[in-house]
């Protein structure tokens, strides 16, 4: 019998997208719901403790009203600071997403990573971690800039981007001691890979972009290898606040005709 539960992503705006994209392609039978917790946008310049409160407490709400076969917390700032809460407090599934520092170290020749994110996710103590286990021997450059997040929606509801604002926020990773010799960055939160041909135009020089959406499709399609999927419902965006203009029509471009408050 065909399962008609769904795979739940959850972001506190569109960057999940950016995950969502190469899952579709490995699960094209599958049936979505994105949720995004707009009325608590942005997460990155949150305290810890209110995320740490905020997202176990969404998340069981938005399982107990769709019963997801799987979760993707498909945000670095949630991931970094509630991933465990949340595993500990629902009986199901949960991916989340971390930096992917371990892809980048194997790609840098120049062994200099920057990691571009939130502020809440790079001064995390598991980037810490993932850089001492997997790249030891690189040094890495952080930087968190929440103005990126905020382009990242613009761009998605079809807003102009400038070259120049993109360069602008993201001149300190470049201009910190060693920043000329990173050829690889890591784009620690999820909203980044929707500005990446604007990054690449504004860093000036060739180098890598690194982020988790492949890594995580293949984790999904691994746990849920051998389940069979229905598709009675539509796929349906869930949004906690207000919907801004221009993303009805962007998010309907990801498969998601529907969209509703929580």
């Amino acid at each position: 019998m065909s399962d008609p539960r769904p795979i739940l992503f959850f972001d506190s705006g569109v960057g999940g997208l950016s995950i969502v994209a190469p899952a579709r392609r490995a699960l094209p039978d599958a049936r979505f719901v994105y949720a995004a917790d707009s009325a608590g946008f942005p997460y990155g310049v949150k305290h810890e403790s209110e995320i740490a409160g905020r997202v176990p407490a969404l998340l069981g709400r938005l399982a107990e009203r769709y019963q997801p076969r799987l979760i993707v917390i498909a945000c670095n700032t949630a991931s970094t600071i509630a991933l465990a809460a949340v595993r500990s407090a629902l009986d199901i599934p949960i991916v989340g997403t971390v930096p992917a520092i371990k892809p980048a170290a194997a790609l840098s020749v120049t062994r200099t990573i920057g990691v571009l994110g939130t502020a809440a996710t790079v001064r995390q103590a598991y980037v810490d971690d993932l850089a001492a286990r997997f790249a030891g021997d690189c040094q890495v450059i952080r930087h968190g800039s929440a103005d990126l997040v905020t382009l990242a929606e613009a761009r998605l509801r079809g807003e102009p981007v400038g070259p120049e604002v993109v360069a602008a926020a993201i001149a300190p990773l470049l201009a910190a001691p060693g920043g000329d010799r990173i050829d690889t960055i890591v784009l620690a939160c999820t909203h980044f890979p929707l500005l990446e041909a604007e990054l690449a135009t504004a860093i000036g020089r060739r180098v890598n972009f690194v982020d988790g959406g492949a890594g995580i499709a293949r984790r999904i399609a691994h746990l849920t290898q051998g389940q069979s999927f229905a598709h009675a419902l539509p796929d349906e965006a869930v949004f906690t606040g207000a919907i801004a203009p221009g993303l009805e029509e962007a998010l309907a471009g990801y498969g998601f005709n529907r969209c509703v408050h929580l």
